[in-house]
């Protein structure tokens, strides 16, 4: 058997920064980590937990009545909610609308939230044990031979594929733009994986792989840049497995965080990327 190279000093320091980089973003201010309450808002106007006020949606519009003794300010201006004030959303949209708590007011964030066409709320405490205990995701060490060459094969056009999500209330949709196509060191098969496109054409696969449940969550994630196209013709990108990060959901139970599609599931055990957080 073949000894898997070793990274070279340049591969160590670039996935340093990316790690660096990563664990800044997941402890930024009301981040995902700072998460500590899902519910859905009731049709009439009542309490919920956690939140001061009563809270509402008549299915199109989300309602909240509170005193100004209550707490309650505006995020975006820090003026008080004394009476009823509404908000409307587009499915998948989210506002951080109101905040309450805390010498300064500004302990607890309330997040507005349209999922599967309802309204929720999300709270964001600074205060969260997961969000002030947190030094960094671990990771399994760098792979040089999990940075592989796929091939891009688009589709025609863009096949919206209804999935689940960590939230067995909210289901979801998968935008498929392609496939990318690669063999995985010791296999003879080729592995196809369905692509999501971002921002600037770049690439997001969500899959599935024999670590998940043991040492990794669920499903993880990992984006490439936009493909290129190389000298035969084919349209190519990197697929480098060292930079496969956990969905929130992998960090607090209150994500609607979408699941791999059906066939994205891949028979080897990617020893690489994030592991899950608090094994």
């Amino acid at each position: 058997m073949t000894a898997a190279p070793s990274p070279t000093d340049a591969q160590l320091a670039r996935w340093q920064r990316f790690r660096n980089s990563r664990n800044t973003a997941l402890a930024s201010e009301y981040g995902w980590l700072t998460l500590t309450s899902f519910q859905w808002l009731p049709e009439s106007p009542a309490a919920v937990e956690l939140v001061p006020g009563l809270w509402s949606t008549d299915g199109t519009t989300a309602f909240l009545t509170a005193a100004a003794a209550e707490g309650l300010t505006l995020v975006e201006t820090g003026e008080p909610v004394d009476g009823t004030i509404s908000a409307a959303l587009a499915n998948e949209e989210s506002l951080l609308w109101v905040q309450f708590g805390g010498t300064d007011g500004r302990q607890v964030r309330v997040e507005l939230a349209m999922r599967a066409n309802k309204y929720a709320l999300r709270t964001r405490d600074s205060t969260s044990p997961v969000f002030t205990g947190f030094d960094g995701v671990p990771t399994f060490d760098y792979r040089p031979d999990l940075v592989i060459e796929a091939r891009f094969t688009p589709y025609p056009e863009p096949v919206d594929v209804p999935i689940g999500t960590a939230n067995p209330l909210v289901d979801g949709v998968h935008r498929s733009v392609g496939e990318l196509v690669f063999r995985l060191p010791g296999q003879e098969h080729e592995c196809h994986l369905q692509a999501e496109e971002e921002k600037l054409g770049a690439l997001t696969v969500t899959f599935h792989d024999e670590t998940n449940g043991i040492t990794t969550d669920e499903w993880r994630k990992v984006s490439t840049a936009r493909p290129r196209v190389d000298s035969l013709g084919n349209r190519t990108v990197i697929l480098d497995f060292n930079r496969a990060i956990n969905y929130p959901s992998a960090f607090t139970p209150y994500g609607t965080c979408p699941m791999p599609v059906k066939n994205n599931s891949l028979d080897y055990r990617i020893e690489a990327g994030e592991k899950q957080p608090f094994a």
